[in-house]
This record gives structure tokens, C-alpha cells and sequence, in this order.
């Protein structure tokens, strides 16, 4: 059973963010075993929001604490990284199982989301690692983004957070 959280007693930075890394692999597993579209697409959606919220507090919270801290190329790269998959969630949640490439374009995101997972957790050049010997307030960190993830989760329930918006890949973005 998941562990629910208060904003004192979350988990510092790295432990949310890999919590969240850890969530979003089950469920790439539990959409590769499904059957049937609508289930499928219940996963994809679930995967989707997951991901756009863990995109949303990296980049609001921890990417920007990391700035000038850690290897610069690491930021980008994870920038980057996460413009690629948003552009590949907005293309799952405009389509639907029964378009062509819906089940390539969820294999192909869980395919970045490992190469981005693990450019973050490697042990020593790792971005969590580097952060972590910068000497970030973990902690602080931590209740920052787990405030702001329950803020999002919230809005997404309200009525949804709308298509993800990129930063460095410009795709076919819609209008926000």
C-alpha cells in the first residue's frame, strides 16, 4: 500500500522523485500486460498525468535549485529529455487505442523515461547524486514539490492541466 504523505512529513527530494520513477514503471508494466483498449487507455492516461506532474515539479522546483550546482549539460539534457516525452504525451492523450501508433508511441515514452530515469539515479554522475554533494536542502526541497505535486494532482481532478507545454522543442504545441 502507497504511504500518504503530509507536506512535514514528506520525503526529501530524491525519494519523492524516484517514488514517482518507480509508479510511472509499474504502470508502463501493467499497460505492456493489459487487455482490452479501454484498460489500456486508462494505464496510458494514468501515465500521462503521472508524468506531466513529475515533469512539472522538476522543472518549477528541482532543476532550477540544481542550476550552477551540478553539470550544466545534465540540465539541459534532462530538458530536453522531458520535451521529447511531452510531445509524445500530448500525441497519446489526443489519440486513442485504436489509432495506428497509440501502442508504439507508450512503448516508445517508456523507452525515454528509463534512459531518463537513469541519467538522473546513476550512483556517482547521477543528477540526484551530483545534487545531493552540491549539498541542496534536500528536505526543503522535498515538501516543495510535494506541496506543489498535490497542487497539481488536485487541478488535474478540477479539470485537468491541458496539453504539456515544452521548453526547448518546439513539435506542433497547441494553443495553451
Amino acid at each position: 500500500m502507497e504511504k500518504t504523505f503530509t507536506t512535514n512529513d514528506a520525503p526529501d527530494a530524491v525519494a519523492l522523485l524516484k517514488a514517482d520513477h518507480r509508479k510511472v514503471e509499474e504502470l508502463f508494466e501493467k499497460f505492456e500486460n493489459a487487455k482490452g483498449d479501454g484498460s489500456k487507455k486508462k494505464i496510458a492516461e494514468q501515465i500521462c498525468l503521472e508524468l506531466k506532474v513529475h515533469a512539472m515539479i522538476e522543472e518549477e522546483i528541482f532543476y532550477p535549485a540544481c542550476e550552477g550546482k551540478i553539470e550544466e549539460d545534465l540540465i539541459k539534457e534532462a530538458y530536453v529529455e522531458h520535451d521529447g516525452a511531452k510531445l509524445l504525451i500530448n500525441e497519446i492523450e489526443a489519440g486513442g487505442p485504436d489509432d495506428e501508433f497509440y501502442e508504439a508511441k507508450v512503448k516508445v515514452l517508456s523507452e525515454e523515461i528509463e534512459h531518463h530515469v537513469e541519467e538522473e539515479e546513476k550512483r556517482v554522475e547521477g543528477m540526484f547524486s551530483q545534487a545531493r554533494k552540491a549539498g541542496l536542502d534536500m528536505d526543503e526541497l522535498g515538501r516543495q514539490m510535494f506541496a506543489r505535486k498535490e497542487e497539481l494532482m488536485e487541478q488535474a481532478k478540477a479539470g485537468g492541466l491541458g496539453p504539456a507545454q515544452t521548453t526547448t522543442l518546439k513539435g506542433d504545441q497547441p494553443a495553451a
